[in-house]
């Protein structure tokens, strides 16, 4: 094989896993709606307004909800941007006190991995104050894409 094409080839090799690089890490962060096939699965019923998303209670996740908004955490033990994420949101719940953030082993809390189809940690819930699902979150989430998410989901009502 001559010089030139493995040039070319190693150039092509590196562009590639340099697009699936940036695919991949595109979602992290960013806040989503919950999708209406994970409402359904966590027992929510689209035909009424007021239970049209799921919600957890203090006793779905062993603390107290946040009177503005709560950021529920799964994260698993060997996740290395779950403790990134855990120390932004713990700055921001810190600074807030109608903010809450709780994190939750997915392997000890195997319902919640389940109810919202957890498939990758960290995954943020982003819960209303009442302990409605109103957003998520997927991947190391920085302080901006955080804050984002808290003033989209939950806004300060004057």
């Amino acid at each position: 094989m001559s010089p030139l094409v493995r040039v070319a080839l190693v150039v092509v090799v590196l562009g590639l896993a340099t697009a699936l690089g940036a695919l991949w890490r595109a979602p992290n962060g960013r806040v989503s709606p919950v999708a209406p096939a994970v409402l359904a699965a966590a027992g929510a019923d689209p035909a009424h307004d007021e239970t049209t998303t799921a919600r957890l209670t203090t006793s779905d996740i062993d603390a107290a909800l946040g009177s503005r908004a709560t950021f529920v955490q799964l994260s698993s033990e060997v996740c290395t941007p779950c403790r990134r994420t855990h120390a932004v949101l713990a700055a921001i719940a810190g600074e807030r006190n109608d903010v809450s953030h709780v994190d939750l082993d997915v392997a000890t809390h195997l319902d919640l991995v389940r109810r919202f189809d957890v498939m990758r940690t960290p995954t943020i819930l982003l819960l209303d104050g009442r302990g409605a699902v109103v957003g998520r979150m997927s991947g190391a989430t920085d302080r901006r894409q955080a804050l984002d998410a808290l003033d989209a989901g939950c806004p300060v009502i004057a």
